[in-house]
């Protein structure tokens, strides 16, 4: 039989509910005070516990706490005449599994409590997922799995690390490139030396020469001094080019000449700088069907692909799921102050089945806003918020009838809409999540003309 313990100053309710749960088929204890209820927690732990707020003593928040450092996993529900925002989200923050004000909605607490025993019984079940045998598969704490694609991705990295030789690594957006660039960098003969990244989409042409060149006073409007750019502030390091399918002709070709002649000049400037770092570049297209389209110079891709990587997407590295989650929900929990760390077999089934169309950065996301919802240690399918337009049927590989023909722009629209939505549009996050910087999110989102009351598309 199921324990509930009650904890309320007003004998009246005290009383009230005591008789209400036992007609219910609960065992059920009462105490008129937080300090008495908290000796009973102690004593007779109970599985479950009702308490007010406003009592004489140790208040609901108090009992709140003590609870939770007796027994984590005891579900608290408070219950108040004063449902102001302040008390509401003070109370969820500390731990309580919900909030009920007074007067008292029988069947909503009725309700609250069955799903709060049957979260506790599960989370009883349920063994720890997360757990310290992810860290075998992880490379720099940052590139996790352990399937063949990724294990070549590994062997990969070590191969090019020892090396200055330009790399170019193609994936799909959300794969990790970046991660993997950084992983070269620093697991080989550039880590002492400085990592510089440079997302070509972020800034317009004229801009972006100067980051990438640097320039010098009076080269143009506003250049009042000189400034390094990218390339000599990489030194002997690395210096990431993302999104280097975006680089327009102009620059294409002085791209081109830096690569082969190893030198190139600040805009305005006449002296030769010699280049001395390794150049990465990424990209989520195929740089090869941009050669062959016109829109990419072939003997810039030639020498930008001395030695390439391949990143896969994660619906073909299903296995890898399990790994990510565990390590996710441990980097989460520790961001959130949270403990989410039991996964139900369906709900891995759920991950597992899901097409990821954002990929690896696209779990983290939904991972994160599981968390946030979630009232106790497990992943409750009820808070994995996926956009079934979005998803495949499990053992359906073929996509010949699941193709939805819609163009890239489209398809980029949907994406950074569906980030928006599930960060609350908070952009200092969802231009980290998408790989862009702040300013083009911006401008991608006046470009699609996006706002949070737009209906998502179907």
């Amino acid at each position: 039989m199921e324990k509930i313990l009650v904890i309320d100053d007003d004998q009246s309710i005290r009383k009230t509910l005591t008789s209400y749960l036992k007609k219910q088929g609960y065992e059920v204890l009462s105490a008129e005070n937080g300090t008495a209820g908290i000796e009973i927690v102690k004593s007779e732990p109970p599985d479950l516990i009702i308490t007010d707020i406003r009592m004489p003593g140790a208040d609901g928040f108090e009992v709140l706490k003590n609870v939770k450092e007796i027994d984590p996993h005891i579900h608290v529900i408070i219950i108040t005449a004063f449902d102001d925002m302040h008390t509401t989200v003070k109370a969820m923050q500390q731990g309580a599994y919900d909030y009920i004000e007074k007067p008292l909605e029988i069947d909503k607490l009725k309700l609250t409590i069955q799903r709060a025993l049957e979260n506790k019984k599960l989370s009883d079940e349920l063994n720890s997922f997360v757990s310290e045998k992810t860290e075998e598969y992880e490379l720099e704490n940052t590139l996790i799995g352990k399937t063949q694609q990724m294990k070549q991705v590994y062997k990969k990295i070590g191969q090019v690390s020892s090396s200055r030789v330009t790399v170019l690594i193609e994936g799909e957006s959300g794969t990790g490139k970046e991660l993997v660039a950084r992983a070269i960098h620093y697991s080989g003969i550039t880590k002492t030396h400085p990592f510089v990244a440079v997302n070509c989409t972020a800034l317009t042409e004229s801009l972006l020469e100067s980051e990438l060149f640097g320039h010098v006073k009076g080269a143009f409007t506003g250049s009042i001094k000189d400034k390094k750019g990218k390339f000599e502030l990489a030194g002997e390091g690395t210096i990431f080019l993302d999104e280097i399918s975006e680089v327009s002709p102009n620059l294409q070709v002085k791209l081109l000449r830096i690569l082969q002649q190893k030198e190139f000049e600040k805009v305005g400037g006449e002296n030769l700088i010699p280049m001395k770092a390794r150049v990465i570049a990424a990209t989520n297209k195929r740089l090869s069907e941009l050669v062959k389209a016109g829109k990419f110079r072939e003997d810039l891709y030639y020498r930008l692909k001395v030695f390439s990587i391949d990143i896969p997407p994660l619906r073909e590295r299903i296995e890898d799921i399990p790994y990510l989650v565990s390590h996710f929900l441990k980097k989460i929990n520790l961001e959130l102050h949270k403990n989410v760390n039991k996964i139900p077999e369906d709900v891995m089934d759920l991950l597992k089945n899901h097409f990821w169309i954002g990929n690896v950065r696209e779990l983290e996301n939904t991972l994160m806003q599981a968390v946030v919802l979630s009232s106790d240690d497990v992943l409750l399918k009820e808070n994995i918020l996926l956009r079934k337009s979005e998803q495949l049927e499990a053992k359906d590989s073929k996509l010949e009838t699941k193709v939805e023909y819609i163009t890239l722009e489209e398809l980029e629209k949907r994406h950074i809409k569906n980030i928006l939505d599930a960060l609350k549009w908070d952009k200092s996050k969802a231009h980290k999540i998408l790989g862009i910087s702040l300013p083009t999110l911006y401008s991608k989102i006046e470009h699609y003309k996006l706002s949070p009351f737009e209906e998502k598309a179907d």
